[in-house]
C-alpha cells in the first residue's frame, strides 16, 4: 500500500558495492539513491496521519543505513539512518528526499549528520515551509559538509526525474505551503459511458474490488474525506453503504466531513456513528438548528459558515492543520470545488460497464463551459489498468480477480499499453483482444492527473543574472527577496513615488527642489527640447501636487506628443533615475540606513504592470528600479568600507 503514489518512479534497494566511496558521484547514482529515499519516505502512508514525508539513505559504497519518519513527533529519519549505519557514517554520503526540519527549532536531524562524520549530503528539495526553508542546508554547510540540492547544484535528465519523485511524495506539503489550503484529491468511479450511478441513484458497485482497495489506500493518505448530502442520504437507504473509513487495522482513520447547505439530512446514517471515527458537518449559518442539536448529541461536530463555499471550507481546515483531503462527493459539490480551484488532483476509476440513462448522474456537474477550448486539462497524466493486465500477460481474470474477495497482493497495477501494440505482441487480432476484454471480471482503468501543477517554490526573481553582476554574493535560493511597490509597504520608502523631496542641479549648476524622484524623472523626459509645449509640460510636472499627478502628466504627454520627448530619452532615462535616487538616499540618513540594512537581499520593485522598472506579475519584468537600488547599496557599502580602512 505504501508505494501506491510513487511506485512508478521507485527503484529497489541498491546493494552494489562501490570500492571507492570518495570517487566523484555520477548524477545517475545520486538520482538512484534519492529515489530510494523517496520510497522510504512513503512507507508510513496509511499507518499514521498525513505528515511531511522524510526518508534517509546512508551510502558508503553500498547502503549502510536507512530510516523514515513514521509519524509526527517520532524519531527523525536521519537519526534512524545514522544509528543503523554506525561507524560507516564517517566519510559517507547521506541522501534525503527533503531538507530536514520536522520541528521548528529542533536540530536533531542535522546534529545526527554532523556528529557522525557524514561528508556529503544530497537533498531532493528544500523544505517547503518558509520558516524552515534553507535553514538545515545552511547549518550543514557551515559545518563543512558538502551539500548538493537537486535542480540547483545537480542538474540532468535523471536528476530532474528524481526531483519530480521528491515533489510527488510531499505534494500535500508543497501545495499546502504555497496555497494555504489542504492538498485536495477528487476521486470518483464511473462507467465507460461516464455515469457514477444509475438514474435511480444506485452505485454499488461500479468499480472492481481491486479498485476499491486502491480507494482505501487513498483514504489512508488523507486527513479527511469530504462527501455531500446525497452520499449521506444514500447511506441511510442502504445498510451496506460504506462507512467512509480506511479499514487499515490499527492504522490512521481520516475524519469524515459532510458538506450540506440546508442540512436536509436523515437522522439515521452510518456517518453519525462517531464511536471510532469523528464526523464533522459543515453548513450554512442558521440551518436547521434542531437538527444541529441532534447531531451534537450524537457526537457530531457542526461548523457553520456565513456563506458555504468550498474555498472557505478548505481555508478553515487549513487553519485546523489538515494536510490532505479526499473528496468523494457527487457532481454538484465536485463542480463547485473545481470552480473554486481547491481541487489539485483527480483519480478517475473507469469501469468497463455501460448503464446509460438520461438522468444518470456524471462525476462533475455544471462548470459553465460552452466550448471545448474552455476544458480543464490535467497535468502529468497517468494511465493504469487496475487488476489483471488484459489477459495478454498470461493471467486468468476469471480465476484470479473474481476469486479474490479482498485486495490480493499479486494484483499490482500495471501500465496500460496500446491495444494495437498488445495485439501485435501477443499474436491476437484487435477484434480478438476486444473479445477478451469483454469477458474480464474486474479490471478498471485508473486515470489520474493534476488539475493544478505542483507549485514551484523556487522564488521567481526578475533579471537575476543582471543582479548577480551587481552583487555576486546573491543566491537565488537563499537570499531574501524584499519587494516594494506602494509607499505604505514596509519598504515603501524605496519607491520613486515616496514623499522625499530632493535637490538637483540644473545646467547652470543651480540647485532646485523637486517634490519626489518621480517628479524629477517625468519632467526630464522633456528636458532641453526647444519647444514651448515641452517647456510648459516640464514646468507642469515640476509643480504637480503629487507624484501620481506628475506621472500622469508625463505619460499622457509622451503618448500624445512623442515628438516632444527628448531624442536620447531611451538611452538617458536609467541615468536620470539613478542620479535622482542617489540624491535621495544620500541626503536622508534614515533612508541610507534602511537601504544598507538590506545587504544580502534581492530588491524587487513589485509593480505588476511596469515591466521596465518593475518585476512584473510573474517575474517577467526587468526590475531596473530594484537593480539601481542594489547598485547604490553596493556603492554605499564600498564607501563605508573605505572610511573604515582610511579613517
Amino acid at each position: 500500500m505504501a508505494s501506491f503514489i510513487t511506485r512508478a518512479c521507485i527503484l529497489p534497494t541498491m546493494s552494489v558495492a562501490n570500492p571507492n566511496p570518495n570517487k566523484p558521484r555520477s548524477p545517475t547514482l545520486d538520482a538512484y539513491y534519492i529515489k530510494r529515499a523517496v520510497e522510504l519516505a512513503d512507507k508510513s502512508a496509511g499507518f499514521s496521519s498525513p505528515h511531511p514525508n522524510f526518508g534517509c539513505v546512508i551510502e558508503a559504497g553500498r547502503v549502510v543505513g536507512e530510516g523514515f519518519l513514521y509519524a509526527q513527533g517520532t524519531t527523525p529519519a536521519e537519526l534512524q539512518a545514522v544509528q543503523a549505519a554506525g561507524g560507516w557514517c564517517r566519510g559517507a554520503t547521506a541522501y534525503l528526499n527533503m531538507e530536514p526540519g520536522d520541528c521548528h527549532g529542533e536540530h536533531t536531524a542535522v546534529s545526527a549528520i554532523v556528529q557522525t562524520g557524514v561528508k556529503r549530503v544530497v537533498i531532493g528539495i528544500r523544505h517547503p515551509l518558509k520558516h524552515l526553508r534553507g535553514s538545515a542546508i545552511q547549518a550543514m554547510r557551515s559545518e563543512g559538509i558538502d551539500v548538493d540540492v537537486l535542480g540547483e547544484d545537480l542538474q540532468s535528465d535523471v536528476v530532474e526525474e528524481a526531483l519530480k519523485s521528491c515533489l510527488l511524495v510531499n505534494a500535500p506539503l508543497v501545495v499546502r505551503a504555497a496555497s494555504q489550503v489542504p492538498y485536495s484529491v477528487f476521486k470518483y468511479a464511473m462507467t465507460l459511458d461516464g455515469k457514477i450511478a444509475t438514474n435511480k441513484g444506485h452505485s454499488a458497485w461500479i468499480s472492481s474490488n481491486v479498485s476499491r482497495c486502491r480507494v482505501l489506500e487513498l483514504r489512508g493518505r488523507s486527513d479527511a474525506i469530504i462527501v455531500g448530502g446525497n452520499t449521506v442520504r444514500n447511506d441511510s437507504m442502504n445498510l451496506g453503504y460504506p462507512r467512509l473509513t480506511a479499514r487499515q487495522q490499527g492504522g490512521h482513520s481520516p475524519v469524515r466531513i459532510v458538506v450540506s447547505q440546508t442540512l436536509d439530512l436523515p437522522e439515521i446514517a452510518h456517518l453519525w456513528d462517531t464511536s471510532e471515527v469523528h464526523t464533522i458537518v459543515v453548513t450554512q449559518k442558521g440551518a436547521r438548528r434542531s437538527f444541529q442539536k441532534y447531531l451534537a448529541s450524537k457526537g457530531v461536530e457542526v461548523v457553520e459558515f456565513e456563506i458555504l463555499n468550498p474555498k472557505d471550507v478548505m481555508e478553515y481546515f487549513y487553519e485546523c492543520g489538515y494536510l490532505s483531503v479526499l473528496w468523494e462527493c457527487g457532481g454538484t459539490l465536485a463542480a463547485s470545488a473545481i470552480s473554486s480551484r481547491v481541487i489539485h488532483k483527480v483519480y478517475a476509476f473507469i469501469a468497463p460497464k455501460v448503464i446509460g440513462g438520461k438522468g444518470a448522474p456524471s462525476p462533475v456537474g455544471e462548470l459553465g463551459m460552452a466550448e471545448m477550448t474552455q476544458a480543464l486539462n490535467l497535468h502529468d497524466v497517468s494511465y493504469e489498468q487496475v487488476g489483471c493486465d488484459a489477459n495478454v500477460a498470461g493471467c486468468d481474470p476469471l480465476s484470479t480477480v473474481a476469486s479474490n474477495a479482498l485486495c490480493p497482493d499479486d494484483l499490482i497495477a500495471k501500465p496500460l499499453f496500446p491495444v494495437r501494440e498488445a495485439s501485435k505482441d501477443c499474436g491476437l487480432s484487435v477484434l480478438s483482444l476486444l473479445i477478451v476484454l469483454r469477458y474480464l471480471v474486474g479490471p478498471d482503468m485508473l486515470v489520474s492527473g493534476f488539475l493544478q501543477p505542483i507549485p514551484d517554490l523556487t522564488p521567481t526573481i526578475p533579471s537575476f543574472a543582471e543582479m548577480s553582476k551587481i552583487d555576486p554574493s546573491l543566491n537565488p535560493y537563499e537570499s531574501d527577496i524584499i519587494s516594494f511597490y506602494k509607499t505604505w509597504d514596509p519598504y515603501g520608502s524605496f519607491s520613486n513615488f515616496s514623499p522625499h523631496p530632493i535637490q538637483m542641479p540644473d545646467e547652470g549648476g543651480n540647485y532646485s527642489t523637486w517634490s519626489s524622484v518621480e517628479h524629477y524623472y517625468q519632467a526630464h523626459k522633456f528636458y532641453g527640447v526647444q519647444d514651448p509645449a515641452a517647456q510648459e509640460c516640464f514646468e507642469a510636472i515640476k509643480s504637480a501636487k503629487s507624484p501620481e499627478e506628475a506621472a500622469r502628466i508625463g505619460r499622457k504627454m509622451q503618448r500624445r506628443r512623442p515628438d516632444l520627448v527628448r531624442p536620447d530619452w531611451e538611452a538617458a532615462k536609467i541615468d536620470v533615475m539613478y542620479r535622482a535616487l542617489k540624491c535621495k538616499f544620500s541626503i536622508y540618513p534614515h533612508l541610507n540606513s534602511m537601504l544598507l540594512s538590506t545587504v544580502g537581499s534581492i530588491l524587487v520593485e513589485g509593480s505588476p504592470h511596469d515591466l521596465f522598472w518593475g518585476g512584473g506579475r510573474e517575474g517577467e519584468g526587468l526590475n531596473y528600479l530594484g537593480r539601481l537600488l542594489m547598485q547604490l547599496r553596493s556603492e554605499f557599502v564600498g564607501e563605508s568600507s573605505a572610511k573604515v580602512e582610511n579613517p
